[in-house]
């Protein structure tokens, strides 16, 4: 059996293609390309024509938002497919993408390929009450599901699990903050591997400072901008989602990379503005956690830029954070650690393979699916 996972991100797609062995998934091929605004069918013909000699018998899609129903990897069918299209106001940039991945995929590989989803919000589906309640109206909040309900969680598991099998003893136990920061980005604090509490929200609007998304923002100042400007709510959220975080702050540009080679102006204060917002949420949450043993950074920006790493964690010596500046600069994009050795937290670099996290899902649920 191959499994094909489907990860429609906000700006880009990534499939990959796994072999269903007694041992676990092996991967065996990879496609990555960004929106650019071609179709999801002739994406996936571009992939499925570089794999010729193998044939897909399942897929799983990775979706961004659950709600409150959909908080496990299933079968994709009717049901969960209506249910993912309810919940595409609260992920605009993505369930639109996954939505036509899956139409794509049902149009060219047929019915009789097992479709499945698993969902970026059911890592932290129990998260304790205290970090999901928002202080609003409670009848409002029961009538309209309004909640935090976190998101990334595929990537923060990712994580959390690799760094536990780097040789850290009673890494399980350990208290950890993992920071997945790409186009979207989060923070979450993790306890003996279960969320205690992430950045993201009700929507994935919610938190850190993003590539388009604007991150916290005093709720007073929306209103405002309504009164004000007499925006509409669509427009508005276009606004947030779109024309905002670092390229509203810069004028010139989402992407990290453009932003630090430019250097000065706007794009020097876009770049301080994301990483003080990170580093605030960071000390945030060694206040809940009561500490941790490591911070782990994944995710492009995570991964790849160390002026970025070095923006957040500078000058945090003081609770025990201290950046070794040459590993820090040396990273070349793998796995690493970027702390000095005698530092009381570490600091790594683990790159997010949400791929592999996908397909062990799918494993277990084709398992479940075959013995039940």
């Amino acid at each position: 059996m191959n499994l094909m996972t489907v990860n429609a991100g906000s700006s880009s797609i990534r499939l990959a293609l796994f072999a269903m062995e007694e041992a676990g998934p092996r991967q065996l091929a990879e496609h990555h390309a960004e929106h650019d605004g071609v179709a999801a069918a002739t994406q996936l013909r571009t992939a499925l024509d570089a794999w010729p000699q193998v044939e897909v018998t399942a897929v799983i899609h990775r979706i961004v938002h659950g709600g409150a129903r959909l908080v496990q990897a299933c079968v994709l069918d009717d049901e969960v497919e209506k249910e993912i299209a309810r919940l595409a106001d609260l992920a605009p940039l993505h369930h639109p993408q996954a939505l036509a991945w899956i139409a794509a995929c049902r149009e060219k590989l047929g019915d009789g390929v097992a479709q499945l989803t698993v969902f970026d919000t059911a890592f932290f589906a129990e998260l304790p009450e205290v970090a999901t309640t928002y202080a609003l109206p409670r009848d409002l909040c029961a009538r309209h599901g309004l909640r935090r309900y976190g998101f990334h969680g595929l990537a923060h598991q990712a994580m959390w699990r690799r760094w536990c099998t780097l040789g850290n003893q009673d890494a399980e136990q350990a208290r950890v903050i993992s920071i997945q920061l790409g186009a979207g980005c989060s923070i979450a604090a993790i306890q003996h591997g279960r969320p205690v509490d992430t950045s993201m929200g009700f929507s994935p609007l919610e938190g850190l400072v993003m590539a388009t998304r604007c991150g916290d923002v005093d709720p007073g100042l929306l209103t405002f901008l309504q009164r004000a400007e007499g925006i509409e709510a669509k427009s508005l959220e276009h606004i947030l989602n779109h024309e905002s975080g670092l390229l509203g702050l810069s004028g010139a540009s989402g992407d990290m990379r453009q932003l630090l080679a430019a250097g000065e102006g706007p794009a020097r204060l876009a770049v301080e503005v994301y990483c003080y917002r990170v580093r605030k949420y960071i000390g945030a949450y060694l206040a809940v956690l009561g500490g941790a043993k490591a911070i782990l950074f994944g995710g492009g920006v995570g991964e790849r830029a160390a002026a970025v790493r070095h923006g957040i964690l500078s000058g945090m010596q003081w609770c025990g954070i201290e950046l070794d500046e040459q590993a820090n600069a040396a990273m070349p994009a793998r796995e690493a650690r970027i702390s000095v050795p005698n530092s009381p937290i570490e600091v790594w670099v683990i790159p997010v393979d949400e791929a592999a996290e996908m397909a062990s899902e799918a494993a277990g649920l084709l398992r479940a699916t075959r013995h039940g």
